[in-house]
């Protein structure tokens, strides 16, 4: 049990006005001691459960018929028609390839890191397998008068509002096309590379708050400002 002791100083019940007497008294007597009840506060925190399955990393990965995979280890291949991709998995998580042709991702290990890990690699491995039988495309529009793309040689060439037009050289495993000259289309087998290079040109002119000129993904919401309004007369 804790106890809480509380004083009160003599000066405090003494009047403040011109010293006259309030009628109260300070006490000779001891302070009070006031036991106060001791409470224990337990707190719980909440994180990923060991043992538990994430919820993307249990489901396998299908196999197209036109996709061969090699596995060795820790490290898979994946070899399509349009090329070939790997990828080299932590030692947290494992693949298997079962009798049936899936793909199944699991956890070499029990603990919080391999729960972590279970989802993402599990969404690599289906990039890889899909980028090479499918591939992946990522959209852009250009918006504003005036704005507008071409391409020239191996770079893409694009006038966003500036004195000069940007220039941005076109990396060789992707492939782009311009459509109506706003609408620019990235295109290759590796998921990563063509986000970052889609983020690349959006970063040139991110679209404005107010008007929503700039360059923005296709599937992409801008969230526009009221303009400010002006002052009454």
């Amino acid at each position: 049990m804790a106890s809480l002791t509380c004083t009160v100083p003599s000066c405090a019940l003494r009047s403040t006005f011109l010293g006259e007497d309030s009628g109260l008294r300070a006490s000779t007597q001891r302070p009070t001691k006031v036991s106060v009840p001791y409470r224990r506060l337990v707190i719980e925190c909440k994180g990923a459960k060991i043992g538990k399955e994430s919820r993307i990393g249990k489901k396998p990965v299908e196999v197209p018929s036109n996709v061969e995979v090699l596995l060795e280890g820790q490290f898979i291949k994946t070899k399509g028609p349009l090329g070939e991709l790997s990828l080299t998995y932590p030692d947290e998580v494992k693949a298997e390839r079962e009798l049936s042709g899936l793909l199944r991702i699991s956890k070499a290990v029990d603990n919080r890191r391999a729960h972590q890990m279970h989802g993402l690699f599990r969404t690599l491995t289906d990039n890889i397998v899909v980028g090479v039988s499918k591939g992946f495309e990522k959209k852009l529009q250009l918006v504003g008068v005036g704005y507008r793309a071409a391409l020239e040689g191996n770079e893409l060439v694009m006038n966003v509002g500036f004195s000069h037009p940007v220039c941005v050289e076109i990396p060789s495993n992707l492939k782009v096309n311009v459509e109506e000259n706003t609408s620019i289309t990235v295109m290759g087998i590796d998921k990563v590379i063509i986000g970052d290079f889609a983020a690349r040109l959006r970063k040139w002119r991110p679209p404005e708050p107010y008007k929503g000129k700039g360059i923005r993904y296709a599937d992409e919401k801008v969230r526009l400002k009221e303009g400010k309004a002006g002052k009454k007369k």
